[in-house]
């Protein structure tokens, strides 16, 4: 059996959910592997990680901006450095692990796994094949995704500029490759739409709207309520299915908004499910935070987005990906909601041309075009 370890660090949801998604196809279609999923920072330091993740939830939430200088700050030589001596420190826990399981390949999907992956290499502690799976779509990749690359056999990237800038730095075009971030089997089935609008006690003659309010790192609440309140009052024909997450704050909120404007009959209010790719299929329009993970569902559910409150940083990279190639709008911190609302969703031929957007730069294939070259190949060039 081949040993295959896929290490996450629980930063925001997106880097997990791809770990999860390539473990779930080889487990499904590949028997002659045995697939490990570890929290790697958890494992390595429960109180670092804690402190890591508070930080990062904190900063996100209360003073984003100070995160976007945070982010780019990071990337100059300076703290490359320490940010490389910390891992190397770090590095040395999870080997343990690493000896202990001996995989034959390593999978990625948070830089700071990725790059003390690298440093173990570098100094003969691994020898295992190591995959970088980048979950964002920036041209320019957070450095840290290629820290020590020449210790990189594998590195899987959104999309074709951004294998361009890396082959620029210095980086192999030979291991990188353009797949696209790995997604669920689940958003790849064509579902009954009648049956999914039956079961919300929707219509067929109303403008779905797929709404990702809640969760960790979810929408300031004065946007939530401005949305949700515009689209109860001025937009009676859409119907609203809303995803609240974690968050029961706003669930609650959500729900004092449909009843206060008699819309218990257009809004669903959902906190935790997984009919993410269900409601994808049947929505006509997503509103959303710029997660690279999210931004690859909808693309491939050939769903619209409205993007809004993305964290500076990787978000607004992603944010300005998604404009670029026409399948999202964003929606500015003083722009009129009324207005970016009403020119989607009473403009068909704008959410037509969106869609087909979608259409163009989508990578349906992406986990099992993953999979494949890694698992195909005896993880091999």
């Amino acid at each position: 059996m081949r040993r295959i370890i896929i290490c996450y660090a629980s930063y925001g949801g997106g880097h997990f959910s791809a770990a999860k998604n390539i473990k779930e196809y080889i487990e499904q279609n590949y028997t002659d592997c045995d697939v490990f999923l570890f929290d790697s920072m958890k494992y390595i330091n429960k109180a670092i990680d804690k402190i890591c993740g508070s930080t990062y939830n904190t900063i996100t939430k209360s003073v984003p901006w100070f995160w976007g200088k945070v982010y780019y700050h990071t990337q100059s030589p300076i703290f490359e450095k320490i940010l490389s001596l910390s891992n190397k420190l770090l590095a040395y826990k999870l080997n343990k692990l690493l000896n202990e399981l001996n995989p034959e390949v390593i999978i990625s999907t948070h830089f700071f796994v990725g790059h003390m992956c690298a440093t173990l290499k570098k100094h003969g502690k691994i020898d295992a094949k190591l995959v970088n799976v980048i979950t964002d779509y920036g041209d320019d990749p957070y450095n840290e995704w290629i820290a020590e690359h020449e210790y990189l056999d594998y590195i899987f990237v959104a999309h074709d500029e951004m294998k361009t800038n890396l082959v620029q730095k210095g980086v192999d075009e030979q291991k990188i490759y353009a797949t696209g971030i790995p997604i669920s089997s689940k958003f790849l089935i064509h579902y009954n739409k009648n049956k999914i609008l039956e079961s919300l006690n929707f219509t067929d003659d109303k403008k779905t709207i797929l709404f990702f309010a809640g969760g960790e790192f979810g929408l300031a609440k004065n946007k939530i309520t401005e949305l949700l309140k515009n689209l109860a009052i001025y937009f009676e024909n859409t119907q609203i299915i809303a995803i609240a997450g974690k968050n029961e704050t706003i669930k609650q909120h959500f729900e004092e908004i449909s009843n206060e404007y008699n819309a218990e009959n257009r809004i669903r209010v959902f906190d935790f499910t997984d009919r993410v790719a269900e409601f994808m299929y049947v929505s006509d329009l997503v509103i959303t935070k710029p997660g690279g993970l999210t931004s690859t569902e909808s693309i491939v559910s050939k769903l619209p987005l409205l993007i809004i409150n993305p964290i500076p940083g990787q978000e607004t990279e992603n944010a300005e990906f998604l404009e670029e190639r026409g399948v999202g709008i964003l929606l500015q911190k003083n722009d009129d909601i009324d207005l970016a609302l009403d020119g989607l969703l009473n403009n068909q031929e704008e959410l037509d041309l969106m869609k087909r957007n979608c259409e163009k730069i989508a990578k349906p294939n992406s986990t099992k075009d993953i999979c494949e070259i890694l698992l195909n190949n005896k993880i091999g060039h």
